[in-house]
Order: structure tokens, then C-alpha cells, then sequence
């Protein structure tokens, strides 16, 4: 297997909806190349989780930006996931309650511009980092940005084969109806819709391997000498 070495500072960005497979990608390429993988979605989720703990809902959207905005000296992201209040949180913030509340929040213009700043400063000695708006506004002078997709229902598929896999007996039609309602809610807030970065190259992965994904992104960094082979 041929190692990589990035140019030094190298922000990648890959965006996606649920489901696109871009947070496995994220990982796996920023193994190849050494650089710390940040998922934003994460922040997202915490705030989600931290509004449903407190009882608060995605109506009041004023309580719930101080929220987000009130977390962010308690808050610890890294490579390794999320700690808030010194207390590690990725698994449970990987329910499907707090994925439904990540979206409502994520859809706050105010949350976001809280989290942005958070974002940018863990991105600034380089980093791969997932999302869905990495590329157009978080790190929109990254010299490397990626666009995966993959079909509503293959989505679904993919999603319901991993709760399966968990122990978790659920309905695939109930996944796909949530991945459509998420799709329509991140394509159409106002503030940072869903959409690819006018430069970014879009993958669609429906028919494709995780493997097939990664190699293509690397060869595109590669063709552009952002990565080099080590000899």
C-alpha cells in the first residue's frame, strides 16, 4: 500500500447527507495521510442531545442558540470525538432522537455561527473534516473539497444494515421516510443549505465500495500535488 504524506496545513473537506457514507470516508483517508479527522456533525448532535436533556425545543430557537453558545467553554474536540464537561460522548450522541434534533438545531442560524468559530479554529493546522457545509462555509478556501451522494434508498439500505448490525430491529421504510425529511430540511435552511461548493468534485457512491471512494479522492489530491507518495 503506497503512504502519503499531505503538504503541510492541507484542510480537506467532505460534505454529504446522511447516509453518504462520508464520515467512514473521512476517517479512512485521513489515515492515509496522517491529519486529524473532525466531524462536525458531532457538534450538531451535542447541541441536539444537550436541548433534549434540558427539556428545551427546537421552537425556541432563542434558548436554544444560548444553548449552544453557553456549551462552548465546556466542550473538548478532537480526533478522538466530542467530551463535554469531561465526559466523552460519542455513542451517545449517535441515536436517532438526537440525529432528528441535530437536524432542527442545525438548521438555526445563529447555532451555527456559535459553532462556527469552534470549527475553523480545530481546522487550522490541518485536518480532514465531514459535514454538510465544510466547503462553502466552514473551510470554504480548502484546496481540497469532496461532494459524496449516494441514492435516498441506498442511504436507507446502508443505514438500516448498520442498526441491524447493532441489535436494533427497525423499520427500513421509517428510515428512508427520516433520511427524505432530512434531506428537505438541510437542502432548504436559509442560512448554509446543503449543496455542493462551486469546486467541489461530487461522488456519487451509490453503486460504489468505501474502498472505490477513498482511492478516487486520493488520486484527485494526488493529480494536483496537495499529496505525495513516500518513498
Amino acid at each position: 500500500m503506497t503512504a502519503w504524506r499531505a503538504q503541510p496545513g492541507l484542510k480537506v473537506a467532505i460534505d454529504g447527507p446522511s447516509g453518504s457514507g462520508k464520515g467512514t470516508v473521512a476517517q479512512r483517508v485521513a489515515d492515509m495521510l496522517g491529519l486529524p479527522v473532525l466531524d462536525t456533525g458531532l457538534l450538531y448532535r451535542l447541541t441536539g442531545y444537550l436541548m433534549i436533556r434540558q427539556g428545551l425545543t427546537a421552537d425556541d430557537e432563542a434558548a436554544v442558540a444560548k444553548l449552544a453558545e453557553s456549551m462552548l467553554g465546556d466542550v473538548v474536540w478532537n480526533r478522538q470525538g466530542i467530551c463535554y464537561r469531561g465526559q466523552w460522548l460519542n455513542d451517545e450522541l449517535r441515536g436517532e432522537d438526537t440525529g432528528s434534533a441535530a437536524s432542527q438545531v442545525a438548521a438555526m442560524p445563529q447555532v451555527r455561527q456559535y459553532l462556527l468559530s469552534l470549527q475553523q479554529q480545530a481546522a487550522a493546522d490541518g485536518c480532514v473534516m465531514d459535514g454538510r457545509d465544510i466547503g462553502t462555509v466552514v473551510l470554504p478556501h480548502a484546496r481540497a473539497k469532496f461532494f459524496l451522494t449516494a441514492s435516498q434508498r441506498e442511504r436507507a439500505r446502508r443505514r438500516w444494515t448498520q442498526l441491524q448490525q447493532a441489535g436494533r430491529n427497525v423499520d427500513i421504510e421509517q428510515i428512508h421516510a427520516e433520511i427524505k425529511m432530512r434531506d428537505q430540511r438541510d437542502a432548504a435552511r436559509k442560512y448554509a443549505p446543503l449543496k455542493p461548493a462551486a469546486d467541489a468534485i461530487v461522488i456519487d457512491s451509490t453503486t460504489m465500495r468505501i474502498d472505490q471512494v477513498v482511492d478516487r479522492i486520493i488520486a484527485v489530491m494526488a493529480r494536483r500535488h496537495l499529496i505525495e507518495a513516500i518513498t
